[in-house]
């Protein structure tokens, strides 16, 4: 299997207010490659789409009633720090939850974290580490 990373999907409980927040809140805008039952973000070199929890676990064969942590975070890297805490009170201004405050972290970046509607774990970081190319896109060695 080649080493990419094409699609992320969501499974939502609700694919309206989800959409709105997606569209509205972060204001990405979806590709027409969206319909009524899933919506795409062209998102760098992934595709992240949204679509209904039961509908994604009857696909997958899996019950659609997990809870708490799924183990998984989402993350954006920003290209500086105050980049970071623009992002963070953006949100906030607009009800987000933010889960952890803008802080230095122990792996030498800074970083947050805010909850979609349905609590899915995103990290705003900015990770000095790691190079973005031409087209915004991170490149590691």
């Amino acid at each position: 299997m080649n080493q990419h990373l094409h699609l992320v999907t969501l499974g939502v409980r609700d694919f309206e207010t989800s959409t709105k927040f997606y569209t509205e809140t972060l204001g990405w805008k979806p590709s027409s490659s969206s319909n009524e039952e899933v919506t795409f973000f062209q998102a760098g070199g992934v595709v992240l789409s949204i679509y209904q929890r039961e509908k994604l676990a009857e696909d997958a064969l899996v019950d659609p009633e997990g809870s708490g942590f799924a183990g998984i975070t989402l993350a954006y890297n920003a290209q500086s720090e105050a980049e970071v805490d623009e992002i963070i009170s953006d949100l906030r201004s607009k009800g987000v939850r933010i889960l952890k405050e803008p802080q230095k972290v122990f792996w030498g970046g800074y970083s947050s974290y805010f909850a979609d509607p349905d609590g899915n774990c995103w990290e705003v970081a900015h990770n000095p580490f790691f190079p973005f190319d031409e087209n915004g896109n991170l490149k590691l060695g």
